[in-house]
């Protein structure tokens, strides 16, 4: 009775089969990395009964944008295809009568129903056909649950800080290297293959794991300002793909295609660093703007400064109350109105003092001098005073003794009567002293 059925299995089964097939996909979702390709088949069709294992030869397989095909035929892949079109199946697994040779195909077929009888009916074979998602698959988001660091260039001073930033955004990703996906991650699958949450959270790991590495190539051997890592991303896909290579290239087939950041923040006390030295940056050329705007301003200041003498010689020839307080007024508006001499300051640098001649005296209005007369304020040069000794030791020419504070002890001096005194009267006569 096995026997029996065995054979009307393999007869009816390879019959079924003589139909060929036609395979297409609708377009994937972006979570459905990988589908088995099914037979078309609707209310009008007569092949329903078919082995769902079993190629037709002769069956047409239609390939869309975006999609990548790879048969298998006893579990091993045997052809893949992905440019867009439609292809023809012709193994010589499964021969069938409506294509090729009558003739020959009979004789095949016939060699085909007495191989499946040897199984009990069915077709000792596995022949499939996997449709993989080669788009770009976007919005997978990423975020840094701790700060990772990152080498900041600080343009102002041209400092490198190595900071600690936060970053929020998203990045894609596409299978490259369909071979190696099936291979080593969906491997002969029923249905289809999702990016579920399994794969998703070790991906987001290995992701988080290498961003430091990524934000390293960003930033290059010089540093870069951490808010322009957004203009960066390219070189940021670039410092991924190179960290996840054997990861996520050699073993998965897949490649990082961009990395979009859409927020961006350095650690408090690195934002307080960085402001430090831009301020540091800011004061030291605003000094040197001006001092760049008074070394400019200086032969102006020279001008007016001579302008003002010339006019003060004026006034003092045609003072009414003789040149010299005409001189004494200009020497002191001289002094008030910059603390020095006319000509002493050119281009924003100033003339070493000349040393005062030996023998000079400083006059009460602090004019230096060497003749009788101040040359400022025409005062006389005051008497020399005579120099006399404390009764602490110490030798002085003023009224008070420099060492202890004593005054100095009156002088002597003779009156008209001949006696000596050291008060102001004589103690003689009474005059006072002259």
């Amino acid at each position: 009775m096995g026997l029996i059925q065995a054979a009307i299995g393999s007869v009816g089964g390879t019959l079924a089969d003589q139909w060929k097939e036609f395979f297409s996909c609708d377009a994937l979702d972006a979570n459905v990395l990988v589908a088995r390709g099914t037979k078309k088949v609707n209310g009008r069709s007569s092949n329903t009964s078919g082995d769902d294992n079993v190629i037709t030869d002769g069956s047409k397989i239609v390939v869309a944008n975006g999609q990548c095909v790879i048969t298998v035929s006893q579990g091993k892949i045997v052809e893949v295809c992905a440019q867009p079109g439609e292809y023809i199946y012709d193994a010589g697994t499964a021969p069938t009568v409506f294509n090729g040779d009558l003739g020959t195909n009979l004789e095949a077929t016939l060699r085909t129903m007495a191989n499946r009888f040897t199984y009990g009916g069915i077709a000792p074979q596995d022949q499939r056909i996997y449709y993989v998602n080669t788009k770009e698959i976007v919005g997978r988001k990423f975020g840094t649950a701790q700060p990772v660091p990152f080498r900041n260039l600080v343009e102002e001073t041209n400092q490198k800080l190595n900071i600690h930033i936060r970053c929020f955004g998203s990045y894609s990703i596409r299978i490259v290297d369909p071979v190696a996906f099936y291979a080593n991650v969906c491997g002969n699958i029923e249905d289809e293959y999702r990016l579920d949450d399994e794969l998703a959270t070790q991906m987001r790991g290995e992701f988080m794991m290498s961003l430091g590495q990524g934000l390293a190539k960003a930033a290059g051997p010089t540093g870069m300002p951490y808010i322009d890592l957004p203009l960066h991303t390219m070189e940021l896909a670039d410092g991924l793909n190179e960290a996840l290579s054997k990861k996520w290239g050699e073993l998965r087939g897949i490649k990082i295609v961009s990395v979009a950041i859409e927020s961006v923040t350095a650690l408090p006390e690195d934002e307080e660093k960085i402001s430090k030295l831009q301020e540091a940056r800011s004061n030291r050329l605003q000094d040197m703007e001006l001092g760049a705007m008074l070394g400019s301003n200086a032969a102006a200041q020279q001008g007016m400064m001579v302008n003002a003498a010339a006019t003060a010689m004026q006034s003092a020839a045609s003072n009414p109350n003789g040149a010299m307080a005409g001189f004494m007024g200009m020497g002191m508006a001289q002094q008030a109105a910059s603390g020095v001499q006319v000509g002493q300051t050119f281009g924003g640098q100033q003339p070493a003092q000349q040393p005062a001649a030996a023998g000079g005296w400083t006059c009460s209005c602090g004019a230096r001098n060497t003749g009788k007369f101040c040359q400022n304020c025409g005062k006389p040069q005051p008497a020399p005073a005579a120099a006399w000794t404390c009764s602490c030791g110490a030798q002085n020419t003023g009224k008070f003794c420099q060492n202890c504070g004593k005054p100095a002890p009156a002088a002597e001096w003779t009156c008209q009567c001949g006696a000596v005194n050291k008060g102001k009267f004589c103690q003689n006569c009474g005059q006072a002293r002259p």
